[in-house]
């Protein structure tokens, strides 16, 4: 398991390996349910709408599993490895991929309902809120798109550090938090790209920051843990890991959490 965050649904765990197994794990004693084989390695994170899970993997196929017994409902094939995790909104599965297109896919059936050019292969996972969708590419630069007109709304793209945005981003109103291998934290105005704020660490960010309230928390390859206000960006607090966290932090019931590439995982409260 490299890459693939697990993901957790009444009380099973679904999660995907190198081997391109999806496996799925009683949460509460560690037991195998069942497994499921594509054709590939799965980096992507497993997301779930009713009773179905979806998944990507380097097969170049976006997989729809039965939840209870792995069973394949449908397959979807692209023109390149799905890394990303799929977003989904109310029928609709939203897929980016290194085929540079963002597709929609009816998450029923299959179907493909529409392709959008991105212009650039993305490693990261749409973000999708309020009828829009948010994602970095490796051109540089960060889109706002419409799924209703299907369109891309506007590009953004830093005056001086080019360089790839990597890690999916957090959107909180009006405002797209995510980090680049600029080294930077991003705040971007959803409604219109412009960047209202910048945070420099010491390295790459491949980490997805999450947003907790007016907080931003997010990990740097540089060791250290942000937490950030939303508002204006500035450092509210820092923890040093003393390994690089590209992993995402995850919070629940009061805590957060969050490996780092020593194969330590902090827990904060």
């Amino acid at each position: 398991v490299e890459e693939s965050s697990p993901a957790v649904r009444d009380g099973v765990v679904y999660v995907g390996d190198l081997d391109g197994t999806l496996h799925a794990v009683d949460a509460a004693t560690g037991k195998a349910r069942w497994t499921f084989k594509a054709e590939g390695e799965i980096r992507s994170s497993p997301n779930w709408l009713g009773d179905r899970i979806y998944l990507g993997s380097y097969d170049q196929h976006l997989y729809c599993l039965s939840a209870a017994t792995g069973t394949l409902v449908w397959k979807f094939q692209t023109d390149g490895p799905v890394h990303s995790t799929p977003a989904i909104d109310k029928d609709t599965v939203y897929v980016s991929g290194c085929d540079e297109q963002l597709r929609g896919i009816d998450a029923a059936t299959g179907k493909l309902r529409f392709t959008l050019p991105l212009g650039a292969y993305t490693g990261a996972s749409v973000a999708v809120r309020d009828g829009q969708a948010y994602v970095g590419t490796f051109a540089n630069e960060v889109l706002g798109i419409d799924l209703v007109k299907r369109a891309i709304r506007w590009t953004y793209k830093h005056p001086t550090r080019n360089f790839p945005f990597y890690a999916s981003a957090a959107v909180s109103g009006d405002r797209v938090v995510l980090g680049g291998r600029d080294k930077l934290v991003h705040c971007l105005s959803a409604s219109s790209g412009k960047e209202l704020w910048s945070f420099a660490t010491r390295a790459r960010v491949e980490s997805s920051p999450v947003v907790i309230g007016n907080r931003v928390f997010v990990g740097s390859n540089d060791g250290l843990l942000y937490e950030l206000d939303l508002a204006t960006g500035k450092k509210v607090w820092e923890f040093t890991a003393g390994a690089p966290l590209s992993a995402s932090p995850a919070a629940a019931a009061g805590a957060l959490v969050i490996g780092s590439q020593d194969g330590v995982l902090y827990c904060f409260r």
